[in-house]
């Protein structure tokens, strides 16, 4: 079956609509998602180990261990893919809103796009990157229901002109009493429904460079709404938010890990 028990469990999460509910308006949609970025966002550093779980329809289940590296306050992303040995030494660079992947089987740099399947799984960059909700989307309300038993507020955000995003629409179900996102659903241009995803664990950690706590999803589950047996899990591990060295966010840095 498609679903493993705990995503029967999560797929509980009926969202029930609340007619009495007064909407939230156009000022505090922008809050909520400002609020959410800043929570995840560290002024300093940022560095965790993830394991990615991908399952595709009659092939073998693949896990994937990757470094994930993050420098906040000038935008910018590495991940460094480390097992299994054939992926090894692969990673992804972002700079300057652009998005570059590394292969070390043929020592070459190429330019992807914001719909790039990182490492062939139904995970995207903003996955492990910062959120920029606020920055990139338009939101609009869409009603206040319960997913489950947690009350949520759930909004359709539509990127702004201009901004390259993995998908141009999506819907967000937040959870009113700790402002995580709780589900979050993927459309194409033409309103087809691509990702559903939830986040069943997050995790609080301290900041000393932000003075202020940081929070970030433990686990993601990914179903593919295209490819309905496909799905992919990642869990972070060993989130750690000490200074990373100046330079290691070039290709160069990348490339000497891969030797």
């Amino acid at each position: 079956m498609r679903h493993s028990a705990l995503a029967l469990a999560l797929a509980a999460f009926f969202a029930v609509p609340d007619a009495d509910a007064e909407p939230l308006d156009q000022g505090q949609m922008v809050d909520l998602l400002k609020q959410i970025d800043d929570r995840q966002r560290n002024s300093g550093d940022y560095k965790a180990l993830a394991f990615i779980e991908q399952r595709e329809k009659d092939k073998e289940k693949v896990v994937y261990e990757a470094v994930i590296y993050r420098r906040d306050e000038n935008d910018k992303l590495m991940i460094l893919f480390l097992r299994p040995k054939a992926e090894a030494g692969k990673g992804y660079l972002r700079v300057d809103e652009n998005l570059f992947i590394y292969d070390p089987g043929v020592g070459k740099w190429e330019r992807r796009t914001e719909r790039e399947r990182i490492g062939g799984t139904d995970s995207r960059r903003a996955d492990f990157d910062e959120s920029r909700l606020a920055e990139e989307f338009d939101p609009a309300y869409v009603g206040e229901a319960k997913l489950g038993k947690f009350p949520v507020h759930h909004l359709k955000l539509t990127a702004k002109e201009g901004v390259d995003a993995a998908y141009p629409v999506i819907e967000l179900w937040i959870d009113k009493a700790t402002g995580n996102i709780l589900k979050a659903q993927d459309f194409a241009l033409s309103g087809r429904l691509m990702r559903t995803a939830y986040y069943p664990k997050w995790r609080r950690i301290e900041s000393a460079s932000k003075g202020a706590p940081v929070y970030f999803p433990e686990q993601i589950r990914i179903y593919d709404e295209v490819e309905k047996e496909n799905q992919t899990l990642i869990v972070m591990r060993k989130v750690d938010l000490d200074p990373l060295p100046a330079n290691m966010f070039t290709k160069a840095w990348l490339e000497s890990q891969s030797r």
